[in-house]
């Protein structure tokens, strides 16, 4: 079982201060601090930088705080599967990227947990964090679109999607298919941030064009995606999204898409696991039953 006084480092971290962490554990500041001093001893390295007044961890700190997080969510973990088998039920903890929440997917895994009897409880965020949280085992896969560092991960293929330029049925555009970056330039955009993913995936085909996103009148960045389709579709703007992420709204004709001419904006979109996952089969189960519904 996981070392009492790893929970204490980890309070320490979390809080920021061994003041706090004492007054969130019910214990005296000495208390805290001796417990840190006992790991430093029985791993021989000190954890947190001295002589400055914030903590900052050393290098071996970061691997003891990083390996602290993964028994602790393996502990955790224990303890959920010992409950689920208890109750002949399974729980498992699915991270989703901003977009993949926006998109089908989320509908296919309400589906998937009501047919099979089972619960997916969904954590959103950004590719890095969703990386970092399925390392340490506090999730057991994650769903992503584009790049993902894929070292000690399975990566399973789920579809390809591309970046489109949305519009309102009543917007000028809407009645073409294609449309080039230079009439872009001429609208009010509404954007996901430039560190989302989409974001991302769209300055870098600019940038393969030799162009900026400077040069686009940008009205609005945000992360919210369905404010962005709710404002596109009010007529405030346009917007570069993934196909995915619109599909109701392009089949009921509140939203158009447009394909940007010259310009290649495909992505995949995966789910990732470690290589300890015991359950891959039902991820291929999941995968059919996107297809299915696409």
């Amino acid at each position: 079982m996981i070392d009492s006084k790893l929970y204490t480092l980890l309070a320490v971290f979390e809080q920021n201060s061994f003041t706090k962490a004492a007054e969130a554990l019910n214990l005296t500041q000495p208390a805290v601090s001796q417990q840190i001093r006992q790991l430093e001893e029985k791993y021989g390295c000190r954890i947190f930088e001295r002589g400055s007044r914030e903590l900052h961890l050393t290098k071996e700190g970061e691997i003891i705080i990083r390996t602290a997080y993964r028994i602790h969510a393996l502990v955790e973990e224990m303890k959920s599967e010992l409950t689920d088998d208890k109750e002949n039920a399974s729980i498992f903890k699915v991270g989703l990227t901003h977009t993949a929440e926006s998109s089908v997917i989320t509908e296919v895994l309400a589906s998937f947990a009501n047919d099979r009897g089972i619960s997916f409880h969904i954590v959103t965020g950004g590719i890095e964090r969703l990386r970092q949280m399925l390392n340490n085992y506090e999730l057991d896969f994650i769903i992503v679109e584009g790049h993902i560092e894929a070292a000690k991960l399975k990566l399973i293929r789920i579809d390809t999607d591309s970046l489109v330029l949305i519009v309102s049925p009543e917007h000028p555009l809407a009645k073409r298919k294609t449309v080039t970056i230079d009439r872009i330039m001429k609208e009010k955009m509404i954007l996901r941030r430039r560190d989302s993913g989409t974001g991302n995936l769209f300055m870098s085909a600019l940038e393969s064009h030799n162009m900026s996103l400077d040069s686009f009148n940008v009205i609005m960045e945000i992360d919210n995606v369905a404010s962005i389709k709710d404002l596109v579709r009010r007529g405030l703007g346009v917007s570069m999204l993934p196909r995915s992420v619109c599909l109701d709204e392009l089949k009921n004709g509140s939203l158009v898409a447009l394909k940007v001419k010259d310009f290649s904006m495909e992505r995949e979109i995966s789910i990732a696991c470690n290589d300890d996952f015991p359950n891959e089969a039902m991820l291929h189960e999941i995968i059919q039953a996107y297809r299915q519904m696409n």
